[in-house]
């Protein structure tokens, strides 16, 4: 008897371990195997036939996509009730199988079971999801004699079924009939006329009824809004709504994004105080769009900067042709991630995509920026030899630029002169540009004199041999050029750098003060200059060539255009605010070193988008590694 009694105290503890198991929603049933041992259970102890038990075991098997294991178990009761089949029905469908949960509701009503309001959402939705409108309409039939036909719940089902078919009509007849209508309801048939084509009238009538309206139904109707293009009437509903979230925030962003106002995009981005990958892949998406691909590719890397990791939704291209490769790797580049830009190269190589002349123009300018001297030459001579394709003078220009910055000056001559194709200015300017970066007067000589001849109106050129000149001390050699300059009445091209403000743009010159506020930004120079001493700057005066003495060319340094345009964006924005400037010319080495700095005792990022690349200057450093 003590045995008995015992066995029965253990099934008894077993029983309630189940029982509990399957009733707290928190419990450990987290695996299939935990579900496998509570099965064994539920056998074992004969709780296989409990509705209560049985339906728990297939509502946790659909948390875990396991219906099938569910449906094992439940055909072996005896007599399910309508608890039960309404789990089983509702699994099926959550695990979008609407085959088989119209097939346990034809079973259900076989057994004489009666379906209930707690049965017909989801055998509605199964039908909806099968596009199955005849059944839907049998299903509305059946509900007439169940007698739930005027439940909230049961008429939403049916409003978005009749929806989703595009019948208005009947849909509005079952939201009229309802005798009580909760905010889901109305947001149903709201989301009914949203999705209309010529909807959009209706919804907002029936928004402006609304007794109560919710985070959903303020969505839906700014969706709508956003989908037939009217910006302005969603985000008029945006700035009314009560309550935001962060979906919210992306369909508007994402309606500028589509619709083409790429500025008021990037102020609406810039103001959100959080952002997601939703978020950052509308704002790429809508610059590429508008064919600022260094914009984004800017974007880009910050969104990597800020960790949020890319999908491949971020690339707005699900079938990546040469021209989408193209801009990513030219937008690395122009950023100062060569060796990103490469990667992308072989990536492109590896997905079957054919690189075209502008895919190596690109690698070659991301070799250029970063120095890769060894795989500029490999990617050069790859590009005849493997993959057919015969060098334009961009890429001549490229590969002069490469070995010239790198010291390489003999051979970079060498490539010119080996030209199957007349070189150009750009050919013959690169050269020149690196010999003032080593000093070689020889080569820069020969440079110039085709230089003269090619382009008589660019002073720049001779702008540039007189500083080469005064380098080396040839002092009446500068004065020969710069009499050249005056007789053939050419000049420098202007330096100037802009800068935008709330939407508004500010253009400097070089010691231009003609700006209103112009007072300010000398004062903000002086103490930017004060503070540069102090951190141990010391301006390279070697490329202010006036009969003056040094501190007068430290002043003229002073007030080169990205220095002031870099002041006014301290004085005229908050703190941490990104500064971003654009100059039409190199940035000079004085200004490079100085804006270095100013982002780290000013604790601003600043970016700097010259002649050729991005400068993103933080924390002291920039990203083009002092090698531009």
């Amino acid at each position: 008897m003590a045995l008995l009694r015992s066995r029965a105290e253990q099934e008894t503890s077993q029983e309630q371990i189940v029982l509990s198991l399957l009733k707290h929603p928190q419990s450990s049933l987290t695996s299939l195997n935990c579900l496998k041992s509570v099965q064994v259970l539920l056998l074992r102890t004969g709780l296989h036939q409990s509705s209560f038990a049985v339906g728990n075991f297939a509502a946790r098997c659909a948390t875990l996509a396991c219906m099938g294991y569910a449906a094992r178990l439940f055909d072996q009761m005896l007599e399910p009730n309508s608890f039960v089949w309404n789990t089983m029905i509702r699994g099926f469908q959550q695990n979008q199988d609407p085959r088989n949960a119209l097939l346990y509701f034809d079973r259900m009503r076989v057994r004489s079971i009666r379906p209930d309001r707690f049965t017909f959402p989801f055998v509605v939705r199964a039908c909806a999801d099968l596009k199955d409108l005849c059944t839907g309409v049998c299903v509305h039939g059946q509900m007439f004699k169940a007698g739930v036909e005027l439940d909230v719940i049961v008429g939403t089902s049916l409003i978005g079924f009749y929806s989703g078919f595009r019948d208005m009509k009947v849909a509005q007849d079952v939201f009229d009939e309802l005798p009580i209508k909760d905010t889901v309801a109305w947001t149903a048939i709201l989301s009914g006329y949203v999705n209309q084509c010529d909807g959009m009238e209706r919804a907002r009538e029936l928004f402006d009824k609304m007794p109560a309206r919710d985070l959903v139904s303020w969505n839906t109707m700014i969706n709508g809004y956003v989908k037939i293009g009217e910006i302005g009437i969603a985000k008029n509903l945006f700035d009314q709504a009560p309550v935001r979230d962060m979906l919210m925030y992306n369909t508007i962003l994402g309606g500028y994004a589509r619709h083409g106002e790429p500025e008021v995009m990037l102020q609406f981005f810039h103001n959100m105080a959080e952002r997601d990958l939703v978020s950052w892949n509308s704002v790429i998406g809508g610059l590429v769009r508008g064919n600022q691909i260094n914009e984004a590719m800017r974007h880009f890397h910050w969104m990597q900067m800020e960790k949020v990791n890319p999908n491949e939704v971020t690339l707005k291209i699900l079938e990546r042709d040469a021209v989408a490769w193209n801009a990513i790797i030219m937008g690395f580049s122009m950023n100062g991630e060569s060796r990103k830009a490469l990667s992308f190269f072989q990536r492109m190589k590896n997905e079957g995509v054919r690189p075209n002349d502008v895919t190596i123009l690109g690698v070659l300018c991301a070799c250029v920026h970063s120095g890769l001297v060894d795989e500029g030459r490999q990617f050069f001579n790859h590009m005849s030899k493997e993959l057919g394709l015969v060098p334009k003078l961009e890429h001549y220009g490229c590969m002069v630029d490469l070995l010239g910055r790198a010291g390489l000056l003999n051979e970079a001559y060498q490539v010119i002169k080996a030209m199957p194709i007349e070189p150009h200015s750009g050919v013959w300017g690169a050269l020149l540009s690196a010999c003032k970066i080593h000093g070689n007067v020889d080569l820069a000589e020969i440079a110039i004199q085709h230089l003269i001849q090619l382009d008589l109106e660019d002073g720049g050129y001779l702008a540039i041999m007189s500083n080469i000149y005064a380098n080396a001390g040839r002092w009446n050699d500068v004065a020969k050029v710069r009499e050249m300059m005056t007789e053939k009445r050419v000049c420098k091209l202007r330096g100037c750098s802009s800068i935008e403000i709330n939407g508004e743009i500010h253009e400097f010159g070089v010691e231009e003060k003609i700006h209103p506020r112009a007072k300010e930004i000398c004062e903000m120079i002086n103490e930017i200059s004060r503070r540069l001493s102090i951190a141990g700057h010391v301006a390279s005066t070697s490329e202010v060539f006036f009969d003056v003495d040094e501190e007068e060319k430290e002043k003229a340094l002073h007030f080169h255009s990205e220095k002031m345009a870099v002041a006014f964006g301290l004085i005229a924005t908050g703190e941490g605010t990104v500064i971003r400037v654009v100059k039409n010319l190199r940035i000079c080495a004085d200004c490079h070193a100085a804006i270095k700095l100013i982002s780290r005792i000013y604790q601003r990022e600043i970016i700097v988008r010259d002649r050729s690349r991005f400068h993103h200057f933080k924390k002291g450093s920039c990203s083009c590694g002092d090698y531009w």
